[in-house]
């Protein structure tokens, strides 16, 4: 070993050729040396490349002469490595002296540690085995103690059982009820720690006499209620200690005694009640239905100031008999009701839910509702609509208001807080348990309600249809478009009745109101609003724009311009924003309706065909607009069609005709803007639909002018370019304040005049060459068609052969050419270099136009 510590290593070992090749290690040893021994020396890394290396020391043949002094380094380095391989070679030899050495010795430990734990264990076995030995009898005296306590206990408890058992006895034959009360529950109590004794004779005999008592006690004090309350001698009766004792006796019976002798005492109690107010008594008709509200109050106040004080205040016994008057009296009226409908009015029926509900209100604020059945179930769900609309006042007075059904927004937040507070703790808001318990009754008569609205709301809209007559035929000049006031009457109409409805009922009476709600809206649409829209002619129906277009057609062909008077536009413009209103508050509607009416039937509530029916009546209003300013521009088109643009010879200011469209644009634009203030989008809509029916007329007319000479077609572009600027700025028109038009509109103008300007430009242009010429036109109009292409060979009054050439190329490029665009036929790119080529007079004439273009503007 001594031999193999000091071996001497000499420097030419590392000249062994076996030491020389490249030794390659596994990526993961590479991985795990360069963690432990990071390094950036070059001959380190695992594809080290001795020739690379070597270039990188010598790149030329100049440091070549520093070869010496490199070597000189090299072997340097090289000593070192032998040094450090050499001292470690050496420290791990030592190190595996030591470590085996090392090794002997902790063994040697762990065979002593193990001696020692095994004493310990040996130690501990004993320890255990003498701690159980000592407390042995210490556990049986635990355990005797235990059972002796039991013992003690349950002999206890049989010692009271069996001497309660027997005073009950002699008490319940004296009918000392207070006594008993005490004492029963008591051996009752007790009575149930021997449950799992009753197996035992003498215990199971102890529980029969326990029951036995119990049924006796049961016979013998119902028979005393009775006797007082029934017997010879019930007229002179007072309360007694006796009875309210036995009433303390009852809570602690069975649970069936307490409920009989309730019922039994309740339904005396109205007897009464129900002899006065029998089917066949005139007291029994709902116009005398204040009569048994009446009686129910004296009877109460009677009853509670002679017996109670004789009854426990837990069996609420006042509020029982109200509950059961409440259930007879919903049983006779429903009764009633149906046996004698038709003598029923909506007056008597709503005087009848009026005086029930203000009673119902009354019964709330009395009573909590304990004994209800299922009250503890009920959610806060269903009750938010009775803490918001529990009625202090008459619940049919009516609330005027200017939109009727825009909440106040305080009182919004007051309610949700309300309601929050009310989810948090439920005894913060009073609920009013009775609200119709006994109005539910009138429920299936609603319909006479229901009825009776819809006759109102038919008077009403023949009110409105008288005054809207009395209106233009007395008033035809009208200074500013509004809000028709009927509008408004209408749905402060609606509000009244769905408030009524909603304290009548949230059921299937909310959806027949809703249906009487949805024809009137639909007539009022018609009658009012549509009927009342200006008529263009004798005949003209305005049921749909199609009749609209017709009937202006007609009356052009004959040469008339017939023109919407200031007041008639003004109308067309109120009865826009009247539509406009109707749609916002009929969403209102709708939102009310879900909200009101029974969760279970909110899906049924929808007035979307409604409201379809007044977008119908706005659109038909913006066409008649579109159509009036249509009318007014024709004779100006026609106009322009009528000029032999073949003979004009130079190009001044714009043409007459586009003075003309331009003066009607600045009359009628800023009035109809006024008109339309508070409802811009349908001013913007009226600007849109305008410029996509002018545009393409215009167009039409511009292929109506031919033959036009090159000047000619200059003149037109550029009075198209005026007019062009005029419609860009069309919604701004006469306007002090100036705003930008919204980019949709600017889109359709930029496009349709785009066009126009686009075939006058394709007028201008020389047709010597067919080819440059197709192809020129198809560059300019890539949309067009061969029924266009025609109108503007028409236009610049070519022969017929010429145009059949025309035609024939336009038919064979024009797929060519939208294919490929114009970029993949040679062919093409020669045509349009000839049409470039064309004559200076061309092109220095377009320049000419568009710079006198930019000095009109």
């Amino acid at each position: 070993m001594a031999n193999v510590c000091n071996v001497e290593y000499e420097d030419d070992i590392f000249e062994d050729e076996n030491l020389n090749s490249f030794i390659s290690f596994p990526a993961e040893v590479q991985y795990a040396i360069e963690q432990v021994l990071p390094s950036t020396d070059p001959l380190d890394r695992p594809d080290f490349n001795a020739v690379d290396y070597i270039n990188t020391l010598f790149p030329n043949e100049q440091s070549l002469s520093n070869i010496d002094d490199v070597i000189g380094r090299m072997k340097l380095k090289i000593r070192q490595l032998d040094d450090e391989i050499r001292t470690v070679i050496r420290g791990q030899t030592n190190v595996g002296c030591d470590g085996k050495e090392a090794l002997e010795d902790a063994q040697k430990s762990i065979q002593q540690l193990f001696a020692r734990i095994k004493d310990i264990k040996d130690k501990a076995e004993k320890s255990e085995q003498m701690v159980k030995e000592i407390t042995r009898d210490i556990k049986q005296l635990d355990h005797a103690k235990r059972h002796l306590t039991a013992s003690i206990t349950t002999l206890n408890h049989l010692h009271i059982l069996v001497e309660g058992v027997d005073t009950l006895q002699n008490l319940l034959h004296k009918r000392q009820y207070g006594e008993i009360a005490n004492l029963l529950q008591g051996v009752m109590n007790v009575l149930d720690h021997f449950q799992k004794y009753l197996s035992i004779s003498q215990i199971g005999n102890l529980a029969d006499k326990v029951q036995k008592i119990r049924s006796e006690l049961a016979q013998q004090i119902t028979a005393d209620f009775h006797n007082a309350f029934t017997g010879p001698t019930s007229k002179t009766f007072l309360p007694n200690q006796q009875l309210a004792e036995a009433c303390l006796v009852v809570s602690i019976l069975d649970p069936k005694v307490k409920s009989d002798l309730l019922k039994w005492f309740v339904d005396l109690q109205l007897i009464e009640y129900t002899h006065i107010f029998q089917e066949n008594q005139d007291a029994a008709w709902l116009d005398k239905i204040d009569r048994r509200y009446s009686w129910l109050k004296k009877h109460l106040i009677e009853f509670e100031e002679k017996f109670g004080c004789m009854f426990p205040p837990d069996w609420e016994l006042s509020e029982r008999i109200a509950v059961e008057f409440c259930n007879i009296t919903r049983k006779d009226l429903s009764k009633i009701m149906a046996s004698r409908t038709q003598e029923i009015d909506v007056r008597l029926l709503l005087f009848a839910i009026q005086r029930t509900t203000n009673f119902e209100v009354l019964l709330g604020k009395r009573f909590n509702g304990v004994t209800l059945e299922g009250m503890e179930k009920t959610s806060l769900t269903n009750r938010k609509k009775e803490i918001v609309a529990t009625p202090n006042t008459n619940p049919f007075e009516e609330v005027e208001s200017t939109n009727p059904f825009a909440e106040d927004m305080e009182k919004e937040m007051t309610e949700k807080k309300e309601l929050v507070e009310t989810e948090s703790n439920v005894m913060k808001i009073k609920l009013n348990p009775f609200q119709g318990y006994i109005s539910r009754c009138f429920e299936p008569h609603l319909n006479i309600y229901v009825e009776s609205q819809d006759k109102n709301l038919s008077q009403l809209m023949d009110r409105f249809v008288e005054d809207m007559q009395n209106i233009n035929a007395t008033r035809p000049e009208v200074h500013g478009a509004s809000v028709l006031p009927s509008c408004a009457d209408l749905f402060v109409f609606y509000k009244k009745c769905l408030v009524q409805c909603t304290q009548l009922s949230t059921g299937d009476p909310m959806l027949s109101l809703m249906a009487t709600f949805q024809k009137y809206l639909r007539e009022y649409a018609v009658r009012i609003l549509q009927n009342n829209l200006p008529k263009i002619g004798p005949a003209s129906s305005l049921t749909s724009s199609a009749g609209i277009i017709q009937n202006f057609q007609s009356l052009l062909k004959e040469g008339e311009v017939t023109r919407f008077t200031s007041s008639e536009q003004c109308r067309i413009c109120s009865i826009l924003i009247t539509a406009e209103y109707c749609l916002e508050t009929i969403q209102q509607l709708e939102d009310k309706l879900k909200e009101k009416v029974d969760p279970t039937l909110s899906n049924q509530i929808n007035l979307s065909s409604e409201q379809d029916i007044f977008h119908g009546v706005i659109a038909n209003c913006i066409q008649l607009l579109v159509q009036d300013l249509e009318a007014a521009c024709e004779p100006a088109l026609t106009a322009m069609s009528k000029i032999q643009w073949a003979s004009v010879e130079t190009v001044g200011d714009q043409s007459s005709y586009v003075t003309a469209i331009t003066s009607h644009l600045r009359q009628t634009l800023p009035l109809l803007r006024d008109h339309l203030s508070s409802s811009r989008k349908y001013f913007t809509q009226f600007c849109v639909k305008f410029v996509n029916s002018f545009i393409p007329k215009f167009i039409n007319h511009l292929f109506k002018c031919k033959p036009i000479s090159p000047i000619g077609a200059e003149q037109l572009l550029l009075d198209t370019h005026m007019l062009k600027t005029v419609l860009l700025d069309l919604p701004s028109l006469g306007s002090q304040i100036v705003r930008k038009a919204p980019a949709s509109y600017t889109k359709i103008v930029v496009k349709g005049m785009t066009k126009a300007e686009m075939i006058l430009k394709v007028v201008m242009a020389p047709y010597e060459i067919a080819q440059g010429f197709v192809d020129n036109y198809i560059k300019l109009l890539p949309e067009s068609d061969c029924a266009e292409f025609q109108k503007v060979l028409d236009m610049k009054g070519l022969k017929r052969s010429e145009q059949n050439t025309m035609t024939e190329i336009f038919r064979t490029r024009l797929p060519i050419g939208i294919a490929t665009g114009l970029t993949a036929d040679a062919t093409v790119g020669n045509s349009i270099s000839a049409t470039n080529s064309s004559p200076e007079h061309e092109s220095s004439r377009i320049k000419r136009l568009e710079k006198l273009i930019k000095k009109r503007l």
